[in-house]
């Protein structure tokens, strides 16, 4: 039955090549394309190519169809003719007369047998062809080295709305865990009017990484490029300083490269790049012949910024393009809505999820996610990646431990 199916498809197929040739295609020699077997486009083994029959060559150049329709070989995308980028996905494939078919057999069968012609119409369809099994979701295998003998050492990120809580034990060779985190803590502008107020709420926070274990000499406190300008957040960051505590504020660059040290898996520096999407600004980073570049664009608050939506992403689609052609096969992403995105199709307690191509999520109501998944769309669009991976325990203040001597 297998067989039959895959034979009866491929008859399909090739009924909706004769429709509409190019001409660099009837160029070719005849005896290629006997019994109907004219070429088409597919996702093979992660590389498009041209497929004839059972003979496959990987497409060397972009190619644009009659109807309209454009083939880029370095993105592995089909621009349709309304200048939506569509990923080639593996089984995907698209015929000379710009029919693009996902890989669905049944879908397939349906609408070939609609655009053929007559006769073919009439011809008998496999009884009863069993539905296609949902592809299983794209996973990423790949795991840390665990720490030998490491220490403890917590930082804590200053916001506008609070603290973020990180605590990681790291060994000599920068091998690293999360411990723990704790997220969106917004006791001190809750509840701290006064000064006096401010030193007991710290004191008593702090406490809570030193009964950890974490020692008093390996507490850190940073401040976000996005939140080291509220009125809250100096309030706090006197506090610690009358404590004698060292507050550290960063750039959206150092940010990206902190992001990078944390979501960079050892091994990848030379086939991915990074992007930390934070609610005051995207970063963009990779590495450069050892050194770490770093673009900024809009964050997920653009709109605050009264920043439409197609402005926020032509600029982030004009920074992520200029990420290197050979870095563009993995993205890590982090950031609050990544999370989002992630925590939805995650399968169990795996450190990563691969997120889903960003047309696949349903438009989100909330105005952040909205412009979150806006961003997610445009770095997508201008690099042609289509692995964006989430690591739950990386962000920029862990980076920033691994950083420290």
């Amino acid at each position: 039955m297998k067989n039959t199916l895959l034979q009866f498809r491929t008859f399909l197929v090739g009924a909706l090549l004769l429709a509409s040739s190019p001409r660099w295609v009837q160029a070719q020699s005849s005896s290629e394309y006997s019994n109907g077997q004219l070429p088409w486009f597919a996702m093979h083994n992660n590389t498009l190519v041209v497929q004839t029959g059972n003979k496959a060559k990987p497409l060397t150049k972009d190619v644009t169809l009659p109807n309209g329709t454009r083939v880029e070989y370095a993105t592995q995308s089909v621009v349709l003719t309304d200048g939506k980028r569509v990923p080639m996905q593996e089984g995907d494939m698209l015929s000379l007369n710009g029919e693009f078919i996902r890989n669905q057999p049944v879908a397939l069968a349906a609408k070939a047998v609609a655009s053929a012609p007559a006769a073919l119409a009439r011809a008998p369809a496999p009884a009863e062809a069993p539905l296609p099994a949902p592809a299983a979701p794209p996973t990423f295998t790949y795991h840390p080295a665990a720490p030998v003998n490491g220490k403890l050492r917590g930082v804590v990120e200053l916001g506008a709305s609070g603290f973020n809580l990180f605590i990681i034990r790291m060994d000599e060779q920068r091998n690293w865990k999360l411990e723990k985190s704790e997220f969106g803590n917004s006791l001190v502008l809750e509840n701290m009017a006064t000064e006096a107020d401010i030193s007991k709420g710290l004191k008593s926070y702090i406490g809570q990484m030193l009964d950890f274990g974490v020692a008093g000499r390996d507490i850190h406190f940073v401040v976000s490029s996005g939140a080291a300008m509220g009125e809250g957040t100096q309030k706090i960051i006197r506090g610690l300083q009358s404590m004698k505590y060292v507050v550290t504020p960063v750039t959206p660059e150092r940010e990206g490269e902190l992001g990078l040290l944390a979501a960079m898996p050892a091994g990848y520096a030379d086939r991915a790049f990074v992007v930390d999407m934070g609610s005051g600004n995207t970063k963009i980073a990779w590495q450069d012949k050892g050194q770490t570049r770093v673009l900024d664009s809009y964050g997920a608050k653009y709109y605050e910024m009264n920043v439409d939506a197609a402005t926020a992403a032509a600029e982030v689609k004009a920074k992520a393009g200029q990420v290197p052609a050979t870095l563009r096969q993995t993205c890590f992403i982090i950031g609050g809505v990544p999370y989002e995105l992630a925590k939805a199709g995650r399968q169990g307690k795996e450190p990563y999820t691969v997120l889903r191509a960003p047309e696949a999520y349903p438009e989100p109501a909330a105005a952040k996610a909205k412009a979150g998944l806006n961003i997610y769309q445009a770095v997508a669009a201008a690099t042609g990646c289509r692995e964006f991976v989430f690591g739950y325990d990386a962000n920029f203040t862990i980076g920033y431990l691994l950083a420290l001597p």
